[in-house]
């Protein structure tokens, strides 16, 4: 039986909570939401949060620049923010894709955005500029993840379909023709790279193959709404899904077994969607965000 506690909650953003990931410190997380806000917070004293940077409008995603202070933010109207945290004078917006910028990533010393305009974007970090762009869908990409022993993006768009491209030509690799029934919100390659997670608006955990052309291991309705985000633990035992339903559930990463579910009721959770997890290695705890405003900190074992 998966024991779950509720660690504790990190409060003060004045709007819903969209993306959550580490920080340059130990122990320590960035947040950012709808009040354009970035948020670094002390897991161990999660009520001390401060504010670090803010932008003019909502943040979608956000992604911080490995060994290094610098964050790269996507926001609601195609902007993609470049951050230092030490020196903000230099700080930069790039109005680069058309609608919203869902999905950041770096690969090496390049940074991939997938915004509402379809467009798959590789900026030079230390330019700061755009490389190549290239037009993967009709539709909002809202999803990206990189798998380095494959040198492969996993792209998820709201046209149903996961693409898989080449990280360093850009080639683009394979369609997974729909592989939702809606929007692909959520990827996540397994610990062995050989496995796809992925999450959609239908509310299905799927799981592909990808040395066997992509085929379809395992599909369930694993929510009752939109899946949003997917996470690992550190040791690759289990992964989370949070979704629209409030939930968070946590699954056996080898055999897609359900092992647990985290709610308001039992657990003290969540009130309002699952927006963003994040699996710490710090105590390995999981961090969830939400439209609560809130995020809140569990221990599993």
């Amino acid at each position: 039986m998966l024991e779950i506690k509720k660690v504790g909650q990190m409060t003060g953003h004045n709007a819903s909570i969209f993306t959550v990931i580490e920080s340059a410190k130990p122990g320590h997380v960035l947040s950012g939401g709808g009040d354009g806000w970035v948020v670094e917070w002390n897991l161990d004293d999660p009520e001390m949060g401060k504010l670090v940077a803010k932008v003019e409008t909502q943040i979608f995603s956000m992604c911080r620049i490995a060994d290094s202070n610098r964050l790269v933010v996507g926001n609601m109207n195609g902007g993609v923010h470049w951050l230092d945290l030490a020196d903000q004078s230099n700080d930069t917006n790039v109005l680069h894709h058309q609608k919203g910028v869902f999905a950041i990533v770096q690969v090496g010393d390049a940074i991939f955005t997938g915004g509402g305009d379809g467009l798959l974007t590789r900026w030079s970090i230390a330019q700061q500029k755009t490389l190549e762009s290239l037009q993967l869908s009709a539709a909002s990409i809202r999803s990206i993840a990189f798998a380095p022993e494959r040198n492969e993006l996993a792209v998820g768009a709201s046209d149903h379909h996961i693409y898989l491209v080449n990280a360093t030509t850009m080639e683009l690799k394979k369609t997974i023709l729909q592989a939702h029934e809606n929007s692909v919100f959520a990827l996540h390659y397994g610990p062995q790279q050989r496995y796809l997670f992925s999450g959609g608006r239908d509310a299905h955990l799927k799981v592909w193959d990808l040395d066997d052309k992509g085929a379809n291991l395992s599909s369930q309705a694993a929510h009752w709404f939109t899946i949003n985000d997917i996470a690992f633990h550190p040791s690759g035992q289990w992964l989370a899904t949070g979704s629209r339903d409030k939930r968070i559930r946590i699954w056996d990463a080898s055999t897609f077994e359900l092992l647990g579910s985290i709610e308001a009721p039992r657990n003290q959770g969540h009130v309002n969607s699952v927006n963003r997890l994040y699996w710490s290695p710090h105590n390995h705890w999981l961090v969830s965000a939400s439209d609560d405003r809130r995020m809140i900190i569990w221990e599993l074992g």
